[in-house]
């Protein structure tokens, strides 16, 4: 007999909660997405319907933070449905069985639902020597994502080392690891970090749970709506590098008063993520605002872009390292590029500003900070 997978909607009846249970986990769902209110009528109907997909979930060359992250995450939708909602026939990390029992699980919901199930990965795979550094159950790492990936109707790359390689693919790269995308011939699907926020794994399975597609994705199969800025552009701390105002060395005056930490090798300038937004435990934090710079998790190759506190190089755009007086005579020449010198200009009476207010508000011979910076 086949194996028929249930809607969101009867699996409720068949456990005994009410309508009023399944329309709050409809809402629930719609926030988590990121879609409107409005949607929400299309949202019921989808998932009162929709039979939900099976999830196969392999861990290959990873430490299993991004799992660990997914399942902390501090939303509701997670905690009390959504891990009994979808259908997880698969995950070496959460699942009970084990041993020939296990696999017999994934191998049948292959076979039962080839084209249709999603397949998520989390770690990279190694390739060197035939794949022999990563060996499950007998078979390489290599061979078993290959059998999942053919029939799977999507595939998803959990964190940086399924999305980029992450330390593993770092210089000298001796087990030639290697992110999904480079070794199956299908789209996938890129969750980078080291892990991804929790709030962004739910929020991508959640889209997937009622409409069998991911959201909309950016040039590089990441989901739009957590990657499409740099972390740079909603940090908090954006004015004091606007106005030339940085930590210079660890617990120093400008780190004690939220100073910009570009100076101590924050990458936040060149990291597309929602670090910034969505943060840590609930909403409660994210690196930068727990006084340490950003270290660029979820761009690729982050680990060979050299020591994680060294300065970050010039990076396009009109930073503060730039030299105002050079600028603001070469924009001179046009109207259109003197807009820009009066942007700098501007950012450089803001500094001044600034500087002032600290000056004035910091007690009789405390260091403001601001000595000696240019």
């Amino acid at each position: 007999m086949a194996k028929v997978l249930e809607s969101i909607g009867e699996l409720f009846r068949s456990r005994g909660h009410s309508r009023r249970d399944f329309l709050r986990f409809c809402s629930y769902a719609t926030a988590v997405a990121g879609l409107e209110t409005s949607a929400l009528a299309a949202v019921t109907e989808v998932l009162e319907k929709k039979p939900r997909p099976p999830i196969l979930w392999l861990h290959f060359q990873e430490c299993t933070c991004c799992s660990e992250s997914f399942i902390r995450c501090s939303h509701p939708i997670v905690a009390d449905v959504l891990l009994d909602s979808i259908s997880l026939d698969y995950d070496e990390t959460l699942q009970a069985a084990a041993g020939h029992r296990a696999e017999k699980g994934k191998n049948d919901t292959m076979k039962a639902f080839a084209g249709k199930y999603i397949l998520a990965v989390e770690g990279a795979v190694p390739t060197a020597e035939g794949g022999i550094h990563c060996v499950i159950g007998g078979r390489t790492a290599l061979d078993l994502l290959h059998e999942a990936a053919e029939q799977a109707a999507l595939v998803v790359a959990w964190g940086n080392c399924a999305s980029y390689g992450c330390v593993q693919a770092a210089a000298p790269n001796p087990t030639g690891a290697s992110p999904i995308h480079k070794l199956i011939s299908k789209p996938v699907v890129r969750v980078p970090g080291c892990p991804p926020i929790g709030e962004v794994m739910v929020s991508l399975v959640t889209h997937l749970l009622m409409f069998g597609r991911p959201p909309e994705l950016d040039a590089q199969g990441r989901p739009k709506e957590f990657y499409s800025r740099r972390i740079h552009d909603t940090c908090y701390r954006r004015p004091y590098y606007d106005a030339g105002m940085f930590v210079e060395s660890w617990d120093d005056v400008g780190a004690r008063k939220g100073y910009c930490l570009y100076r101590m090798g924050c990458r936040g300038p060149i990291t597309y993520n929602a670090c910034a937004v969505t943060k840590w435990n609930g909403n409660t934090s994210y690196p930068i605002q727990s006084g340490h710079g950003c270290i660029g998790c979820s761009e690729d190759g982050f680990w060979d872009h050299g020591p994680l506190y060294q300065h970050l190089a010039s990076f396009p755009g009109f930073g503060i390292e730039a030299n105002a007086d050079k600028l603001g005579a070469v924009l001179a020449a046009g109207t259109a590029i003197g807009v820009a010198a009066h942007a700098i200009s501007t950012n450089i009476r803001r500094r001044d500003l600034i500087r002032a207010h600290v000056a004035e508000s910091a007690p009789s011979g405390e260091d403001d900070g601001t000595k000696g910076s240019k």
